[in-house]
């Protein structure tokens, strides 16, 4: 879907992106990064809208230098900042949005009420955007990017200024554009955890660099630490404590923290050496005589992987520049 080859831009003052090489394909795609880490600046590219300093891009086999007003035929855009006309509604503006992508009048009329129907404003259709939550906003936004029925969609920060319950919403909105529609997506955020979340793939960036670029199940791989959680009982009111105290009398390596797990203050975190490290931790909670919640292999967070991967990166540089004298 999407191809860059060292692709750079340059501003007077700082470099947005830095000789970047990825490669997207079909599905739900993340892109994350701090604010200022080059995600928009990259979709500008895309779409043809900014040349780049140097380096190559393809969007669907088209050239972003050449080829910008075919791409934007084919891909919708939900760009990050409010944009909408506040004195229209929100049918007016998508079905002026779905003519302007060449779709005839009435084809027009017909794919802007499904469109609005399946991000869920269809009720509120003819109320001017003016008088629109924030959260209402953002499904305008992403209607008018998906009306004419594009191969891609190009979403920059779709959740930005909504509520916890307005972004899961919108988060199963995005999910469905490719398992209901067939539509592939990229989308940007700075917020990890929905990205884990939501997207098939998930691709880095810092500082106009790529970090990393792999599929989602590749970032949460599941590691070898075990988490448990145990009851207390009349005979050990701090449950946890007991098992903890069992467990290292064992040798067995207990971990710091909870790895932001629920209930992280009352979770032992333990390295697990195969089958024998569960029934150990078996053994140990029956001879105390408390009872199991859970022991379960936890996973990565994407987040964590990213900060590993940075640290690394600068690790790297550090070495780096005292191998050349800096």
């Amino acid at each position: 879907m999407i191809a860059t080859e060292s692709l750079s831009k340059r501003f007077p003052r700082v470099t947005a992106l830095d000789r970047l090489s990825v490669d997207v394909g079909p599905g739900v795609t993340g892109l994350v990064g701090a604010n200022g880490a080059g995600k928009s600046t990259l979709i500008k590219i895309l779409l043809g809208l900014s040349p780049a300093t140097e380096g190559r891009a393809e969007v669907l086999g088209l050239d972003v230098a050449t080829k910008g007003a075919a791409i934007r035929e084919r891909v919708g855009y939900m760009p990050e900042h409010d944009c909408l006309p506040p004195d229209v509604s929100a049918t007016e503006f998508v079905v002026h949005m779905a003519r302007m992508s060449g779709l005839p009048p009435t084809a027009a009329r017909e794919r802007t009420a499904d469109t609005l129907r399946h991000v869920g404003l269809y009720e509120e259709r003819y109320r001017p955007i003016g008088g629109y939550s924030t959260g209402m906003k953002q499904r305008v936004k992403l209607a008018q990017a998906l009306v004419h029925d594009p191969q891609l969609v190009l979403l920059d920060e779709p959740t930005n200024g909504l509520d916890p319950v307005g972004r899961d919403e919108m988060l199963g909105l995005i999910r469905r554009i490719y398992t209901d529609f067939g539509i592939s997506v990229l989308v940007t955020s700075h917020l990890l955890g929905e990205l884990e979340r939501t997207c098939d793939h998930v691709v880095v960036v810092d500082g106009g660099k790529l970090l990393r670029s792999s599929s989602t199940t590749d970032f949460t791989q599941i590691t070898t630490t075990l988490a448990i959680e145990v009851t207390d009982s009349d005979e050990h009111p701090d449950g946890t404590r007991a098992v903890r105290e069992a467990l290292h009398a064992r040798g067995v390596d207990l971990l710091e923290g909870g790895g932001g797990l629920p209930g992280a203050g009352h979770v032992l975190l333990i390295t697990a050496q195969g089958e024998e490290t569960y029934d150990l931790v078996r053994d140990v909670v029956a001879d105390l005589g408390i009872g199991l919640v859970r022991m379960e292999q936890r996973r990565h967070h994407i987040s964590e992987v990213f900060t590993n991967e940075d640290s690394r990166t600068g690790e790297e540089q550090r070495k780096e520049a005292v191998g050349h004298g800096g």
